[in-house]
């Protein structure tokens, strides 16, 4: 399927292969599933909180539903061809969280019947990404007053 070329990492900390895969991704973003569709419309141009996501990303040599790279995180859906395929499924994800990014799922239903409850954990798997922690004390302990 894939050529024998290596990996190579690109300044946005995407991995393309000989260009076989990333013409596949553009063909899944002009096929998009319905759910994706849905999703997409949701969180572009930056809808959720300031972030940007962008859709069918080459990671390797497997293609991620939606991405956030400022955040480090991707959102895959899943139709019921994903029921058959988890040992595929962890073994992507296993791959995807040793690049450093962290993956959710949701049901191509849940998208389609429950987009609030879907976008709420979106948010709040962002927000709990997003918080920082001061890198440094105040000078003079100015948090201390």
């Amino acid at each position: 399927m894939i050529g024998s070329k290596k990996a190579q990492l690109t300044q946005r900390n995407e991995f393309t292969m000989d260009g076989k895969l990333t013409s596949y991704a553009k063909q899944l973003r002009k096929n998009a599933t319905d759910a994706e569709r849905v999703l997409w419309q949701a969180v572009r141009s930056r809808q959720v909180l300031n972030c940007k996501f962008r859709r069918q990303v080459v990671f390797g040599r497997y293609i991620v539903d939606f991405v956030c790279l400022d955040a480090k995180l991707i959102i895959e859906l899943d139709g019921g061809q994903h029921a058959e395929q988890v040992l595929y499924d962890e073994q992507r994800t296993v791959y995807l969280e040793s690049l450093g990014y962290q993956v959710i799922r949701f049901w191509n239903n849940d998208v389609l019947q429950q987009l609030d409850v879907v976008l709420e954990k979106v948010r709040l798997v962002l927000i709990a990404g997003l918080e920082c922690p001061h890198p440094s004390p105040l000078p003079g302990g100015e948090g201390n007053r």
